[in-house]
């Protein structure tokens, strides 16, 4: 690891002005490409206590050993050979978009003599007309076979045109009306050109001249009686509405825009634009991104731009892009893509109408992609061993850790304070095995000592199922579960490495035992704090078998107990990816137990504590009075009158009732009217978490 101040430009020799500098390795590899208004103010910035950088920033300045900067005359010029740099060096610490596939487009080969349509995917071409692009190829022939009918335009390889020539006779789409045959000459190079070029204008997006114009001769061919001429223009007319409904509507100004959105995580970003020509969604594509420089929304925006522009001209690229965030150096970007294009260029956020609305459905696309990309990644068998094997080397374990539970603590300012237990197995979540706990031993806000009490709790729950058993004396004599055939019982592979009996993991009744055996690995919400109290909770139950470890969100570094430095995972880590997933499914789950719990205590009433009332009688004596309000000013004789309820119960009515001080009237902000008790109280129910568990 070298020392950023080995290699640290002496005072006075950057120059301040715009520039694009290169920071290389000790091989002299290109590992990172910037540019910057004043080189000397950015690359300022690497040279700081290392402490204060973002460990992505950190771990690239300690990897270089030496930096070296060109300087140019305008930040556009430095915007467009950082792209070129970037291409050419493919410099590891950049933000490199992968794109997910490789995208079809229909193509048109304008610079041929007979232009053919076709289906084209790589490396654009001079002189080729693109339209898209699409997300599969069938899409683009779909749309293909329907507009031959009304454009004939050639669609054959030049091997079949040249042979259809010296054979005088054309292919079966010369046949059958789908191609105009310019192989045999029954149309000249210059009328299909034309052809072409009319094909080329309603793909463009310039439908409602030519299909105007075609009802018009319909109309008229209809006025002189030739019917089969009227017929068949009102199936080409059909066929290129069928043709342009393939493409939604999403815009009534026949706007020409990009929308480019992001969705991000800690380490990963995905990318999805959606390409509107003519008001129509014509073509949406996507990228992920591993986020190897500390980069925010606004940069990755940049980013993308770059890539998606960078080798575009004309038309490619369009009057308006849509962003979720500006890039820092607007003006230069705006200026740049002015020039890629040759005419102005807005770039904006859009703030309201249909622009608004497309904008957050292509986020939703973005945040479905990233999703399925770790949804994808988390299946993989080798990349969950491959992840099970980086924690063990990183934490120093004997063995993977097969079985991690993972506790987070939640709260709203100090109240319903409750905790959180997930268990992932194998790489995998095992939902059935959930857990949540309410605090119980102190009122108030103090993660470390909630920690230290759900642990403690969970625990001595361990405890207590392995001494009613005994056979864990028989594991820890070295006796272990009886022998067998050599296969696990039904049991987990975590817990068949762990020697766990078949018949201690279920009840009598065949559901799973809760606590039954314990984990290879704790896993805490946490720093430093929290990592001392989980290991304290084991310690005083006497438990030295068990990992402890806590993830700390803000640099999702990784610390041990009794460590006075955390423990930092390569970015790209397997490990790090599976731990990040489980501390944010047990965060999830810890927030929607807490919110249901808080939601339950907003909702409760004078009645649920009178004996004898169920909640039938709940409803209907609310529904009788309106509310509890008036349910305090009634006699017993008046409850009496109501369906169901007796002299006794309507006793102990009154009485709770008038035990019970009325609460203090609801407010509301925001007119400062008085809200009156809900009348509906009986028709609540109570909700559940969507992944189930335990409450302990």
């Amino acid at each position: 690891m070298a020392d950023p101040s080995s290699y640290r430009p002496k005072p006075g020799e950057i120059p301040d002005s715009p520039g694009v500098y290169r920071f290389r390795d000790e091989h002299r590899r290109v590992i990172y490409v910037g540019k910057a208004k004043s080189l000397r103010q950015r690359l300022a910035n690497y040279f700081q206590d290392l402490a204060s950088l973002h460990p992505r920033t950190r771990t690239m300045v300690t990897t270089a050993a030496s930096v070296e900067w060109t300087v140019v005359s305008t930040e556009v010029e430095a915007l467009q050979l950082e792209y070129t740099w970037i291409k050419e060096f493919d410099p590891r610490f950049n933000v490199k978009y992968r794109d997910d596939k490789s995208y079809p487009y229909l193509a048109v080969t304008m610079n041929e003599e007979f232009p053919r349509v076709q289906v084209m995917r790589g490396a654009k071409r001079k002189g080729v007309r693109y339209f898209g692009p699409y997300g599969h190829a069938w899409a683009i022939r779909e749309t293909v076979d329907l507009m031959l009918r009304v454009f004939p335009v050639r669609t054959c390889s030049a091997g079949v045109f040249k042979n259809a020539e010296r054979t005088g006779r054309p292919c079966l789409l010369g046949y059958i009306g789908k191609c105009s045959a310019p192989c045999v000459s029954r149309i000249t190079g210059e009328e299909h050109r034309e052809l072409a070029e009319e094909f080329c204008d309603f793909m463009a997006g310039r439908t409602g001249t030519y299909i105007r114009r075609l009802e018009k001769d319909m109309m008229a061919a209809a006025e002189e009686m030739e019917y089969e001429r009227a017929a068949r223009l009102r199936d080409d007319i059909e066929a290129l509405r069928r043709a342009m409904e393939k493409n939604a509507v999403v815009l009534a100004d026949a706007t020409d825009a990009d929308l480019i959105a992001v969705a991000e995580d800690e380490l990963e970003a995905a990318v999805q634009i959606f390409h509107v020509r003519g008001g129509r969604v014509r073509g949406q594509r996507g990228w992920v991104t591993d986020k190897v420089e500390a980069v925010d929304t606004a940069g990755l925006v940049e980013h993308a731009l770059q890539q998606l522009y960078g080798e575009e001209s004309g038309d490619a690229v369009p009057k308006e892009v849509l962003v979720p965030a500006l890039p820092e150096d607007l003006d230069a970007v705006t200026q740049w893509l002015s020039g890629r294009r040759g005419a102005n260029v807005s770039l904006r956020i859009p703030q309201r109408g249909d622009k608004k609305d497309l904008m957050a459905m292509v986020a939703r696309n973005a945040q479905q992609a990233l999703v399925l990309h770790k949804t994808k990644r988390a299946s993989d068998l080798t990349t969950r061993s491959r992840a099970l094997e980086e924690i063990a080397e990183a934490l120093d374990l004997d063995s993977a850790p097969l079985r991690i539970e993972c506790f987070d603590i939640s709260h709203l300012q100090g109240e319903d304070v409750v905790a959180s237990m997930v268990v992932f197995e194998d790489g995998l979540p095992r939902k059935s095995e959930y857990r949540r706990f309410q605090i119980k031993g102190f009122e108030g806000q103090d993660d470390v000592r909630s920690m230290h009490e759900v642990i403690s709790r969970r625990f001595k729950r361990y405890l207590a199922e392995k001494e009613k058993t005994g056979e864990w004396d028989l594991a820890a004599d070295g006796g272990g579960p009886a022998a067998g055939n050599g296969e696990t019982g039904g049991l987990t592979p975590a817990e068949a490495a762990a020697g766990i009996p078949a018949e201690i993991r279920t009840e009598d009744n065949g559901r799973p035992k809760r606590f039954a055996y314990p984990p290879q690995l704790v896993l805490v919400d946490g720093g430093q704090p929290q990592v001392a109290a989980a290991q304290r909770a084991l310690d005083e139950l006497g438990i030295d078998d068990v990992a402890v470890c806590g993830i700390a969100k803000r640099m999702e570094e990784i610390w041990l107990p009794g460590e006075d430095d955390p423990v930092v995972l390569p970015r790209s880590s397997e490990g790090l990816y599976l731990i990040q997933r489980v501390r944010d499914t047990a965060h999830d789950f810890a927030i929607r137990y807490q919110r249901s719990k808080r939601s339950k205590r907003l909702r409760t009433s004078p009645l649920d504590d009178i004996p004898g009332l169920g909640e039938t009688r709940k409803k209907a004596l609310i529904k009788h009075f309106g509310s509890v309000k008036r349910l305090r000013q009634v006699t017993i004789e008046q409850i009496c009158e109501v369906p169901g309820m007796g002299r006794k119960t309507a006793e102990s009515v009154v009485v709770a009732l008038a035990r019970t001080a009325p609460a203090a009237p609801a407010v509301n902000m925001a007119t400062g009217e008085i809200i009156e008790e809900e009348a509906d109280y009986g028709a609540e129910a109570t909700r559940t978490t969507e992944d189930g568990g335990n409450t302990e």
